[in-house]
């Protein structure tokens, strides 16, 4: 089950009873911020909606179409005071409908109307694309503290959501960037060609948008969205599910390092692995270069996945400003065994690729 979709432990239909067990989740829901005067940071919220792309994507490759995306069905995992911290999860998959079994929906019978897409209070056949629509809304109301349209009853909603644009956001916000409005304009287009195609189209923009509009400044915090989306583009990755990305996002600690700094020292003891994603770093050994790593690169693997030694065989130092993703040896250890299988897996790939390249170097010579 994907970490951001509340899990279903057991379900009963039977004649005498029907139930579900599901997981409780204590941090209420995102209700309590779509009020104007308790608005979320734009870095949280965009984080937040960005984990609602993540998880209702793998809802749709399963062939899920959930149907009632709204605050009241997206849950605070943290029990703590503090929303502006901890991972959220989507419930309510009540009203779903599967890919091979679309139904048409009557709008007093499925659904919220106020974040129903067009396609769904015209009663048309749905799918993801839909819940591409409800999720722009919620996004606009945390954005904004209000709905897109406001109306007196469901005739006059339906007639303002298939007729009417809404105000980009920024109209009751000013320190809502563009690329913002844009997402959420695109994501809440009335014609199907012209909204996100797919989930992966709708998470990407807003990765873009936090960069290029540096909500969050250069710090040593990073957004689990900017973690997600940075490791997924690493060759390492590739063969990791979504579910196991999100595990490694969480046991993972990123920092921005200066130039000069030493990464790894020659002859000391250390038990993490690291990735570069950013900048350029040099492997030397008694003052010889060895390499220069690239973005995607690890390096200090074998003191992790060796049985005995934990001692580092060189010196790694940041040329430029980097980032760096550290693992600790314990967090690896400690990983679903899938996840830890991908990760062993792909470090046979690094050792045969840099063999490889020895190799070629000793026929050079």
């Amino acid at each position: 089950m994907h970490p951001h979709i509340v899990q279903i432990f057991d379900a009963v239909v039977s004649e005498e009873q029907s139930y579900i067990v599901m997981e409780y989740v204590a941090g209420g829901t995102l209700e309590q911020f779509c009020r104007a005067d308790n608005l979320l940071p734009l870095d949280r919220l965009v984080e937040i909606i960005f984990k609602c792309t993540r998880a209702l994507d793998y809802a749709f490759r399963l062939g899920i179409t959930h149907r009632d995306i709204k605050p009241a069905n997206i849950l605070f995992a943290n029990t703590g005071a503090d929303a502006t911290r901890g991972d959220i999860k989507i419930s309510d998959f009540g009203a779903a409908i599967q890919s091979s079994n679309r139904t048409q929906t009557q709008v007093s019978g499925v659904g919220s109307p106020a974040y129903m897409s067009p396609q769904q209070v015209r009663e048309a056949e749905l799918n993801h694309q839909t819940d591409i629509y409800s999720l722009g809304v919620v996004m606009y109301q945390l954005l904004t503290g209000r709905l897109p349209f406001q109306a007196a009853n469901n005739f006059a909603m339906v007639y303002q959501i298939c007729n009417v644009e809404p105000p980009p956001p920024s109209s009751y916000r000013s320190d809502i960037p563009p690329g913002l409005d844009a997402v959420v304009a695109r994501a809440m287009q009335k014609d199907l060609d012209a909204r996100y195609p797919n989930w992966e189209a709708f998470s990407h923009d807003l990765a873009l948008v936090f960069r290029n509009s540096q909500l969050a400044s250069r710090r040593q915090v990073f957004p689990d969205s900017e973690k997600f989306e940075t490791l997924r583009k690493l060759p390492f990755f590739d063969q990791f599910s979504d579910v196991e990305i999100w595990e490694v996002v969480r046991f993972s600690r990123w920092d921005e390092v200066a130039p000069d700094t030493v990464i790894l020292k020659d002859g000391e003891t250390g038990d993490f692995l690291g990735f570069l994603t950013e900048g350029e770093v040099r492997v030397t050994k008694k003052g010889q270069t060895l390499s220069v790593l690239a973005p995607g690169d690890c390096f200090g693997e074998m003191a992790v996945i060796g049985r005995s030694t934990h001692v580092r065989g060189a010196d790694v130092v940041a040329q430029t400003t980097a980032k760096i993703v550290a693992i600790s040896g314990d967090g690896l250890r400690n990983a679903s065994d899938v996840c830890r299988m991908h990760f062993y897996q792909s470090f046979l790939e690094v050792l045969a690729s840099r063999l490889s390249q020895a190799n070629f170097r000793l026929t050079a010579d």
